[in-house]
């Protein structure tokens, strides 16, 4: 038998060994459902306390508001990519001061260098998750492909109140009922201690994650 053929009856013994008996509908003895609504203040409050604790800097603002949190935010950048989708008036707040702005999507994106040439993104979100502290992306035209946010050094996100759910599970249940998008997990700005625990910004993604919560 060849190397290929070995591996693959390896692969098949071991698949007929692990399917002997079906294996039954899993445990779901997990925290369901949180205490408080979505997007209550409590549950928003124990998102932003999460957030900070990941080094993330968060300011809450109405919808009137969001365009001067952006701006506010970009004060320290030159270059910004936005994804195609995202609302006219915030790409808006993206150019003030003069900073030069680029569209990205999936029909015209931009390549790896000229995103290695942008400082931040600005993108909006889909839901988050305050027990974890995760805000999550679904790469609808508003949020983008997923490298315009790993890329850039700062992200820049909008995020609803009415999105901030408390558990993991209320959150998946929302993404179900789109299971094909490509999905981004964020919690915190990008950081690894893996080398002598010396902790390390921006190895898999942006170093800074400003956060805008929009109040109903």
């Amino acid at each position: 038998m060849s190397a290929r053929e070995v591996i693959l009856q390896r692969i098949e013994d071991a698949l007929a060994l692990s399917q002997r008996e079906p294996a039954g509908e899993p445990p779901r003895d997990y925290i369901r459902e949180g205490q408080f609504p979505p997007g209550a203040p409590e549950v928003i409050e124990d998102l932003v306390e999460k957030l900070e604790d990941y080094t993330a800097v968060v300011v809450k603002t109405n919808e009137a508001g969001i365009a001067d949190a952006i701006d506010n935010f970009l004060d320290d950048v030159t270059e910004v990519v936005v994804p195609s989708g995202l609302a006219q008036d915030w790409k808006e707040a993206a150019r003030r001061k003069g900073r030069h702005v680029q569209e990205d999507s999936r029909e015209q994106a931009l390549g790896n260098y000229d995103l290695d040439k942008v400082d931040a993104v600005v993108t909006a979100s889909r839901v988050a998750i305050s027990m974890s502290g995760t805000i999550i992306l679904d790469g609808e035209p508003d949020q983008g492909r997923r490298a315009i946010t790993l890329v850039p050094d700062t992200h820049v996100i909008v995020l609803y109140a009415k999105d901030v759910y408390p558990t993991v599970s209320q959150a998946v249940t929302v993404l179900n009922e789109h299971p094909t998008r490509p999905i981004t997990w964020i919690a915190g700005p990008s950081a690894t201690s893996d080398i002598e625990l010396v902790r390390v910004d921006g190895v898999h993604g942006p170093r800074n994650l400003r956060v805008i919560i929009v109040n109903d």
